[in-house]
């Protein structure tokens, strides 16, 4: 079983990537914000990005700072399929995974504005945003010293492979290609 943890900035790219791997290459994607929504609809909390960040936060402190992550390592486990764990947020979850067999890390980044207009293309309910609460929430997430909370600088740092995405979607995919055949 490989796993491939996915990093990155805000509307980098990060679920092209997944939706490439598992419609191409047949891998099976277990979702940080899926596993969020549902812990957010539990507690009858608006979805938004503050309250994904407030929740995954708190079931880190209360837990371990790879709790969601080994959470959704051990439903990949069940299945022994490839699989992408997406999105990859604290060093803890890193350090957690590099503990498993055949775990590579990808991060993927690009200019901010880029992003910020691929965020409004997308339309989910944390995207209706300005540009100014984008780069605050990003500079949220950027850079703590808490091991409980988002720190997307030193993730991308871990990262075996990193990809920029400031182009098409073809060159992407070109780009995860040439990861893949490292991988296998």
């Amino acid at each position: 079983m490989i796993i491939i943890g996915i990093t990155g900035t805000l509307g980098a790219g990060k679920g092209t990537i997944v939706d490439y791997l598992e419609n191409e290459k047949g891998f099976t994607h277990y979702s940080v914000r899926g596993f969020l929504i549902e812990e957010i609809k539990r507690r009858k909390l608006e979805i938004n990005r503050d309250s994904m960040t407030n929740v995954a936060n708190e079931l880190r402190a209360a837990n371990s700072p790879s709790y969601v992550i080994d959470q959704l390592y051990n439903q990949a486990v069940e299945i022994g399929a490839n699989c992408i764990i997406e999105s990859i947020r604290t060093e803890g979850e890193i350090t957690s995974l590099r503990k498993k067999k055949n775990f590579y890390l990808l991060a993927i980044d690009a200019e901010s504005k880029i992003r910020f207009d691929r965020i409004k293309l997308r339309k989910s309910e944390t995207d209706h945003i300005s540009y100014e609460t984008f780069l605050q929430n990003e500079e949220r997430e950027f850079e703590s010293d808490d091991p409980n909370k988002q720190n997307l600088k030193r993730c991308i740092e871990l990262a075996d492979f990193v990809l920029t995405n400031n182009g098409n979607i073809t060159q992407l995919y070109k780009q995860v290609d040439q990861i893949m055949l490292n991988i296998l």
